[in-house]
């Protein structure tokens, strides 16, 4: 039996009442009846879903611990609380709380206060879990001058915690300056240049669960998404959310968001990065409006036995007003008819009549005033428009001209233009000038908030794409412009801002990281002079004497990569084998042929399937425990030019969070041996 006074032991009753309390909670949804509270199956209907959402967001999950921390309150605000802070919120049968969530106001100081600044905290209790148990705890007593400071040992402990599965949320370990990007408003929006390791991806998902907190009720009508790069980096992160009770954000790739016509073509990449550019836009806005032409003839109306007649000039005078307002032109195609109908009742007010709404929505759809707007201001399809651009040198010069050069315009047209928009081979790039299209004529629904990860590889055209999405909005945009591995690679984040829409955003840098050992992103970090000079390095709170080997092999490389990933898999936690595209087929022999099973990226890693295989294009914003990295040269060779091959190597080398194996066969690439001349080498073992 403990001692009545074991604080170890009242913590475990207080987290065993506290998980009773939220069964509790959760028993008394699944028990609501709703047949005498609706007044009809509609409301029903809505009001049954709300009920299902809220019974899974109680769900008790039996290895995320219901809290991970106490603070006991001096005398200021909160005389004599003692508040424990968890993912969710739990109340008693009484309503007291047992648990805050980590987002309410109360909870801040357990992020930001400080011996400098205790915030009427006296102390900060951290708890220590074991597979859902807990096990230990630590305290800091933020008034007690006489109490040294020293670093949390299960901050760092849950920091280094091996992975397995999908990625963590990390609201036990959010930093000062990591709380301060996401518990800020809604109505501003921030950009987080963060290297690797620094937590900008999860601190991009913390930002929307505190904005749902803070504004439900507002995001609720208006949505949030989540954008990221690939499939296999949604499903890497799609659990975050979850975890933390948020269950209504959607997530999409910017290839999902203008997917209006289906893909199978890839462009060459000068064609690519010609797409791409924002000067497209005023190519596609001109094409659109080409389709207006003045009308040359006048109009008559017949209704009953009168005949009523609007000259040509106060048609055009119409037509030139709705082309200088310069709203979309579906919605000038449709304010037309009207315009030309009150025009019409003018003349029949003007004669003694007394036409009324009715009269003015019949004038509309009269055949003559239909014949008009068809032959003046015509239909426009997005798919068919960029189709006949890509394919009619004529057609594409006439809306190019003083936009993009000759050689530009070539770049451009289709060698064999298709037949049709279902028959066109649509490459990723032509997609993206669709939407834009699509968005001039009807205006794209925009959502309460966005968070775009990985920004720093997108063309202007697909940050438009994404501006779009978020245009009466905010947004939260993540990424590393070290790590830009695309052609079109935005060279700033001020000229990426600009494409989204949003100029005025605030740029926040995050330069800690808390992943990534110290010995691993040094020696990545000499790449940055020579592909992305200026930018500052990640300095590594993390210190793992060890974690880096570089080997040259003489042998069989493959036989002495799939020995790597056996050494790698005798320590807890997951291993990622990053390679060159071109380098997986035989890599993906050479583990069959030694019985060593693995995943692809984006399938989930379990205790018996730990061994993941990534091409070095798909490693981007994933992590793993362990990385055995095959033939940096080879990564740097299978991009179409050096400062992107360095960039995408620079990525496969930041992934690896406790240690990170090099194996080579050809020469490094000159610039990671050339920061080492001078140094006493003690990364090359």
């Amino acid at each position: 039996m403990s001692a009545p006074d074991d604080p170890l032991a009242r913590e475990r009753a207080h987290l065993t009442a506290s998980r009773a309390a939220l069964r509790a909670m959760r028993e008394d949804a699944e028990a609501l009846d709703i047949k005498d509270v609706t007044a009809n199956w509609v409301n029903a209907v809505v009001l049954q879903a709300q009920i299902e959402e809220r019974i899974k967001a109680l769900a008790d999950l039996a290895h995320t611990p219901l809290f991970f921390g106490r603070l006991d309150y001096l005398h200021t605000t909160q005389e004599g609380q003692r508040f424990y802070i968890g993912r969710r919120h739990v109340h008693d049968a009484d309503g007291d709380p047992m648990v805050i969530d980590w987002r309410a106001p109360v909870s801040q100081p357990f992020y930001r206060a400080s011996r400098k600044d205790p915030q009427d905290v006296g102390l900060r209790r951290r708890f220590g879990y074991t597979g859902g148990d807990l096990t230990a705890y630590e305290d800091e007593h933020l008034t007690d001058p006489g109490e040294p400071a020293r670093t949390s040992r299960l901050l760092q402990a849950e920091i280094e915690r091996p992975r397995v599965g999908p990625m963590r949320d990390i609201v036990a370990t959010i930093q000062p300056e990591q709380d301060e990007i996401v518990r800020s408003g809604l109505s501003g929006t921030v950009c987080v240049q963060g290297g690797p390791g620094t937590g900008k991806t999860a601190v991009g998902l913390h930002r929307v669960a505190y904005l749902l907190y803070a504004h439900r009720e507002r995001l609720a009508r208006t949505g949030t998404l989540v954008i990221g790069p690939n499939r296999s980096f949604l499903h890497y992160i799609e659990q975050v959310l979850p975890a933390l009770g948020e269950l209504e954000v959607r997530q999409a790739t910017v290839d999902d968001l203008v997917g209006h016509v289906e893909v199978r073509g890839t462009d060459e990449a000068a064609t690519a990065v010609v797409k791409g550019d924002a000067r497209m836009a005023e190519v596609l806005s001109r094409a659109v409006r080409s389709h207006v032409t003045l009308p040359t003839e006048p109009l008559t109306v017949v209704r009953g036995s009168r005949r009523w007649r609007v000259p040509a000039y106060e048609l055009e005078e119409i037509v030139r007003e709705l082309l200088e307002r310069n709203i979309r032109y579906g919605a000038a195609r449709d304010a037309l008819p009207q315009r030309i109908a009150h025009t019409v009742l003018v003349r029949m007010e003007q004669a003694g009549e007394a036409p009324d709404d009715r009269v003015q929505e019949a004038v509309a759809r009269t055949p003559a005033v239909k014949a008009v707007v068809k032959a003046v201001w015509p239909a426009v399809d997005p798919a068919k428009l960029v189709l006949r651009l890509l394919s009619d040198a004529d057609f594409l010069a006439a809306h190019a001209e003083g936009v993009l050069s000759a050689d530009e315009q070539k770049l451009l047209l289709w060698t064999k233009p298709a037949r049709s928009v279902r028959s066109a081979k649509w490459s990723p790039a032509d997609a993206v000038l669709i939407d834009e299209a699509k968005d001039l004529v009807e205006r794209t629904h925009s959502l309460g908030h966005v968070v775009l990860d990985e920004a720093q590889d997108l063309s202007p055209m697909q940050y438009r794409a994404v501006g779009r999405r978020c245009s009466t909005g905010s947004a939260t945009i993540l990424g590393d412009l070290a790590q830009g591995t695309t052609p079109w690679a935005t060279e700033s984040w001020a000229q990426a801002l600009g494409h989204l829409g949003k100029p005025d955003a605030v740029v926040e840098e995050l330069t800690a990281g808390f992943r990534v050992p110290r010995e691993v992103i040094a020696y990545a970090s000499r790449l940055l002079p020579h592909m992305s000079p200026g930018l500052a390095a990640v300095e590594s709170v993390r210190e793992n004497p060890g974690s880096l080997t570089v080997r040259e092999i003489e042998g069989d490389l493959d036989a002495e990569v799939v020995a790597a990933c056996v050494a790698s898999l005798a320590h807890e936690g997951s291993v990622g084998l990053i390679a060159a595209d071109a380098r997986i087929a035989p890599l993906a022999e050479a583990l069959a042929a030694a019985g060593l099973s693995y995943l692809s990226p984006g399938e989930e890693t379990t205790a018996e399937s730990r061994l993941t295989l990534v091409p070095a294009s798909l490693a981007k914003g994933l992590e793993y425990d362990y990385v055995v990295l095959d033939d940096p040269a080879a990564v740097v060779d299978g991009e179409p030019d050096e400062r992107t091959g360095l960039r995408r190597l620079y990525v496969a080398l930041t992934r690896a969070v406790s240690g990170l194996t090099v194996l080579h066969s050809s020469p490094l690439p000159r610039q990671l041996g050339q920061a080492a001349e001078g140094s006493r080498g003690d990364a090359h073992r």
